[in-house]
């Protein structure tokens, strides 16, 4: 069934086959849907500073670093990048107005995923680009036993965040996988982005308001419309990775 999407990555990668041992998985928007508080507790940070930001675009900058968010907003408002002592003051008052907010929920179908590659022996390895501790000390009762400690690469672990490779090539470190034997489950534009710069197959799902366009032209190698969806589907897409890897030709 997606044995086009799998053909077509091994046409751009080179790769022989995709033998999937583990799976690189974004957290907001992916594990939490958490992604409306995030783009609204940013949104009320800059405006406190009096810049008025359009809250949908906050979605298009999920998975940077705070600083790299905090300095494309100071570019496009003020025409330079923040200070250090901005950088962290500012990240800091938006991780206040989110953490006063209610708790957000797990995303529907995430468990269901976790689950299905528990059972049939996928690594599982947290790559968020986010620092907070507000989600990231949630994981062990959420999702008991599923990311130990050392299979987590937050933005406290890179210099450079999404869209750049570095979070996904460090969590293939920590899973000890090439990336062929791996694949990357994400929600926004620049963890897809960064997953096809790290040549590993791409899952979009589109778990927010962005068109699924942005997902495509991204790089995603197959984009899903919810958890739900792909946590379904991902049996069959198991199924034609390793069909694909007995039969090569």
């Amino acid at each position: 069934m997606y044995s086009i999407a799998i053909q077509q990555f091994l046409e751009r990668t080179g790769y022989i086959s995709v033998n999937p041992r583990a799976a690189l998985i974004d957290m907001d928007g992916t594990l939490y849907d958490s992604m409306p508080r995030h783009a609204n507790a940013w949104r009320q940070m800059m405006a406190e500073i009096g810049v008025d930001v359009p809250v949908n675009e906050f979605f298009r900058y999920e998975g940077r670093t705070g600083a790299s968010t905090i300095n494309i907003l100071f570019q496009q408002a003020f025409g330079r990048k923040a200070t250090e002592s901005e950088c962290k003051d500012l990240y800091r008052r938006k991780t206040e107005i989110f953490a006063a907010m209610p708790d957000v929920d797990t995303m529907p179908g995430a468990a269901d995923m976790l689950d299905f590659m528990g059972q049939v022996g996928i690594r599982r390895v947290l790559v968020t680009g986010s620092g907070q501790s507000t989600l990231l000390d949630r994981l062990d009762k959420d999702y008991p036993g599923v990311f130990t400690p050392d299979m987590r690469v937050t933005s406290r672990d890179v210099t450079h965040g999404k869209p750049n490779p570095e979070p996904f090539i460090k969590a293939m470190e920590k899973a000890c996988v090439k990336p062929w034997e791996c694949f990357v489950v994400e929600n926004a534009p620049l963890g897809i982005e960064a997953g096809h710069a790290a040549d590993i197959f791409t899952i979009g799902v589109n778990t927010g308001p962005l068109d699924v366009r942005e997902l495509e032209e991204a790089g995603a190698d197959l984009v899903f419309e919810s958890m739900p969806q792909f946590a379904d589907a991902l049996p069959v897409l198991i199924y034609g990775f390793l069909t694909r890897m007995n039969n090569p030709n």
